[in-house]
């Protein structure tokens, strides 16, 4: 009779899952063994059991028999534990390969779902993409809505003032009016030594801040004050907490607050924003800093915007003295501030110090940028406007005519006999209607004149409607139909070529003087 072998117990705990089923397979075949050895001598003993004949030897048989029967039991029963145990290995390889296998699907969606996330972020770039587009082109289309509105003037009203029931006070028309913000607001530069001396000297937003601010440029640009707002809160306390509210930059995202306040009216908030920035700018950069006279030319334009001429006044004068002492006393930005300060006082009633301020900026922009900078035209216009207010209606109207035939010279040469600018065919036209000969052919016939409207120039254009109210006040009928249907057929112009190109111009509403940044 074969003996069955056992691992000590002490060392089960050490085997492996290999080593447990290896040695299952071992006792399996042991206990096959010995079960068929016990059969076998119970087979024997049976025999032997109807051989024998005395009582006492069978009764001897029959209890080893039984023994036997028990033993084979027993062994049965360690075969099905040992079958039990093969069948729970199976189980659990099977168990292992499927989660080998959901272990390879995790990872699979690991790298699906990092593809979705690479997707996702170049799914909000170009989303980025396309909200600076729509704010490029809901730009466009305020122009064009601004040239649609314009309307004609009363005859009783001044020829700076439109028929519309605004306030007689000069308006506001700048969205962002500030030094921080013009390279920004889809402004194209008029000449390139405008740009040189913009970047002079002048503070630039630190290009950490740089995406966020031209994101809430083109939110509030778009009306979306509920998402800009955040934006900047939040913008803000972050800088707060990296940077201590002491910083330079903390600041900048304080004046950009305070400029998406004041859009929305809430001149209050902005301007305890303004003052706190400009605390933290003399605090941190100097009292002398172009930064600080951003700050100052921003409360100054809220003031204005508030009617606080008197409070905004000293403000602006403080911002042009900074900026005369830094950048020099004929530069651009100067000039900017000066025709600020102009229309501070003009809505004060002092024009011989708006004439001064006025006259010293158109200096400053003849001599530095040239006579055809937008700046210029843009000045004189202001100046006209101030003119007509005191009633100097012929010196607004050599200012207008300025303006008119340094157009029409630079886009089809010099004045002549044949090749005159509109203001002279009006007048030629107005004298005519006069005689006993009245010209009724349309205007159009003059050759094209009003061609030069096609330049993309709401500064000339303009310019037309002012002297065609001038003319009309004169009772020069004829001249201010003829200008005002060469203005008409300009604003046509500029709408088609903006319908059809996308191009995005500045528009510089002169009718009534505006805040220059």
């Amino acid at each position: 009779m074969s003996t069955m072998v056992y691992p000590r117990e002490e060392k089960l705990e050490k085997l492996s899952q290999e080593e447990i089923i290896s040695s299952t397979k071992l006792v399996i075949q042991g206990l096959e063994a010995l079960k068929s050895e016990h059969n076998s001598i119970l087979h024997s003993l049976l025999e032997t059991i109807k051989c024998l004949k005395k009582d006492e030897e069978a009764n001897l048989v029959h209890e080893k028999s039984n023994l036997l029967r028990k033993s084979v039991e027993m062994i049965e029963l360690g075969l099905g534990e040992a079958q039990v145990m093969m069948a729970l290995s199976s189980h659990l390889n099977a168990v292992e390969s499927e989660k080998q296998k959901l272990r390879a699907q995790v990872r699979r969606l690991c790298q699906e779902n990092q593809w979705l996330r690479d997707e996702l972020a170049n799914t909000q770039q170009k989303l980025q993409k396309s909200e600076q587009s729509v704010a490029q082109l809901e730009e466009e289309k305020k122009h064009l809505e601004f040239m649609n509105q314009l309307k004609k003037y009363d005859e009783d009203v001044s020829p700076t003032e439109e028929k519309d029931g605004e306030t007689p006070k000069d308006s506001l028309d700048d969205l962002f009016p500030n030094d921080e913000e013009d390279h920004v607001q889809g402004v194209p530069q008029q000449h390139s030594a405008a740009v040189a001396a913009a970047q002079q000297g002048g503070y630039e937003i630190p290009a950490r801040l740089r995406t966020l601010h031209n994101l809430v440029i083109q939110y509030a640009s778009q009306g979306r004050y509920e998402v800009a707002v955040p934006l900047c809160k939040q913008a803000l306390e972050d800088l707060e907490k990296t940077s201590g509210h002491d910083h330079p930059d903390v600041a900048t995202m304080l004046n950009i607050l305070a400029l998406v306040y004041r859009d929305q009216n809430k001149y209050k908030e902005a301007a305890h924003l303004l003052n706190d920035a400009l605390s933290i700018r003399e605090k941190t950069l100097g009292k002398d800093h172009p930064a600080v006279a951003a700050t100052l030319n921003n409360l100054a334009v809220l003031y204005g915007k508030r009617g606080k001429y008197k409070e905004a006044e000293p403000l602006c004068k403080r911002a042009l003295e900074i900026r005369e002492k830094v950048l020099g006393k004929e530069h651009p930005d100067v000039a900017k501030q000066l025709n600020n300060l102009a229309l501070l006082c003009q809505n004060q009633g002092k024009y011989e110090e708006v004439e001064y301020y006025y006259c010293r900026a158109l200096e400053i922009y003849e001599r530095r940028l040239g006579p055809d900078d937008a700046n210029v035209a843009k000045t004189k216009n202001n100046l006209a406007s101030c003119f007509l207010k005191q009633g100097k209606y012929k010196e607004a109207e050599v200012l207008y005519k300025e303006i008119l035939t340094r157009a029409h010279e630079k886009e089809f040469g010099s004045v002549d006999a044949e090749n005159k600018p509109i203001w002279m065919h009006a007048e030629e036209r107005e004298e005519m209607s006069k005689g006993k000969h009245r010209d009724n052919t349309p205007y159009g016939e003059y050759g094209g004149w009003y061609k030069a409207c096609k330049v993309n120039s709401p500064t000339v254009n303009t310019t037309l409607r002012n002297l065609g109210a001038l003319y009309r006040r004169q009772g020069k009928m004829e001249a201010a139909e003829t200008l005002e249907e060469c203005a008409m057929r300009s604003r046509k112009q500029v709408s088609h070529t903006h319908t059809h190109t996308h191009t995005h111009t500045h528009a510089f509403s002169l009718t009534a003087c505006t805040w220059m940044s």
